[in-house]
């Protein structure tokens, strides 16, 4: 049910709106005047607004220029009696959806909500719909380490260095990838990314270069791998921690001499390709356990990057915070809901073992959960552990 404030200084006039409205199914809110307009614009998330345009206090146009400030998504009808051509250019000009003279065409009128209705609609799935399909996120955090990751991309990503990601799952690895290859030369290229941990050892050859058709059992047709895929841009090897020997082989290959086979051929294909890889592993270890190649980790490890957890960087909860928080109600089409300097404190101080993305998570469960606002006390009954 849609939420629809009406603002006329004309008892009648309002109650005369209401009656219609209601009856077409919406939620009816009322203000004599633009102050009384403005203070329940700025308590409520309306969906529209109904405004007169010569009111006491705080006319119309006053209050539209006010409300456009404060959330433009939000359209606003403006209905005079007063009214001439002048007017209604004026008002249209200054961020109105639309303008009706008194007394109002009903038929009019309700078509005229319907087509605000749906602009409103649309304009939130665009929002949501952008964001998703956007090539980068914001690298969020003004700590030290995250200032020293921005400086080390921004002066390692015009060139063609191999980079190392490392860090403990959640802290945003993929995040700094992307970010290498957005503002790489390779921009423009694909970004092809391959989780090595998901993919089982006996494909992953298959995954990473192809294969001929006929070349294994279930092979009943050509594919293309990840490596000719990426050409011209950037592949980025997740967890490659968990890359089986012999991939490693034919990758430490690819890395020397720039070409790869696919697998039941005897063709070499030339890639060019700029390598990213992370794990969560320490990849020395790993050496000494020879589960992974010394020439290979020093092949990936021309520029090393270690993500901190978060833990590490809790100075940058509080904007994290407020990201996921504009984010989450946003996708969900409510009004953001605050937090109190409480709640943020209390989430400084917990264990956070899942990093940011743990706190994603929370931040979620705190938007579905609490009342109009975020308190301490919600994050002591939905985040602390009992």
């Amino acid at each position: 049910m849609a939420d629809i404030l009406i603002i006329d200084d004309e008892k009648a006039i309002r109650k005369t709106l209401t009656e219609i409205l209601s009856f077409e199914g919406y939620k009816i809110d009322e203000a004599s005047d633009g102050e009384e307009g403005l203070k329940k614009f700025k308590e409520k998330n309306y969906d529209l607004i109904l405004c007169d345009i010569k009111m006491p206090k705080l006319d119309g146009i006053e209050f539209l220029q006010k409300a456009v400030e404060i959330n433009p998504d939000i359209p606003v009808i403006m209905i005079s009696g007063h009214g001439n051509i002048e007017t209604a250019v004026e008002a249209v000009k200054k961020g109105a959806y639309d303008y009706i003279s008194k007394p109002p065409d009903l038929n009019r009128l309700l078509i005229t909500i319907r087509n605000a209705m749906d602009k409103t609609s649309l304009v939130a799935e665009t929002k949501v719909l952008k964001r998703k399909v956007s090539k980068v996120q914001e690298m969020i955090g003004e700590s030290t380490p995250i200032k020293k990751i921005k400086e080390t991309i921004e002066k390692v990503a015009p060139t063609d260095a191999r980079i190392l990601v490392t860090g403990e799952n959640g802290v945003g690895k993929e995040l700094v990838a992307r970010w290498v290859h957005e503002k790489s030369n390779r921009a423009n290229g694909p970004m092809v990314e391959v989780n090595c941990a998901a993919i089982p050892s006996e494909l992953i050859e298959s995954e990473l270069f192809g294969h001929e058709k006929g070349s294994f059992t279930s092979a009943i047709k050509q594919r293309i791998g990840k490596f000719e895929s990426a050409s011209g841009g950037t592949l980025f090897l997740d967890e490659i921690g968990d890359m089986s020997a012999s991939a490693q082989a034919k990758v430490l290959r690819a890395l020397q001499e720039g070409k790869i086979t696919r697998v039941g051929a005897d063709k070499d294909i030339s890639v060019d390709v700029r390598v990213i890889a992370a794990t969560n592993k320490d990849l020395l270890k790993e050496v000494e356990a020879k589960n992974f190649r010394l020439d290979l980790y020093h092949r990936l490890s021309v520029i090393l990057i270690h993500v901190p957890s978060l833990n590490e960087r809790r100075d940058d909860i509080p904007l994290l915070t407020d990201q996921f928080l504009t984010d989450i109600c946003s996708d969900y089409g409510i009004a953001r809901k605050p937090i109190e300097p409480e709640a943020i404190a209390l989430l400084q101080q917990y264990n956070w073992t899942g990093n940011i993305r743990e706190l994603r998570n929370v931040v979620e469960r705190l938007v579905i959960l609490s009342g109009k606002s975020i308190t301490a006390e919600d994050v002591s009954s939905y985040v602390l552990p009992k």
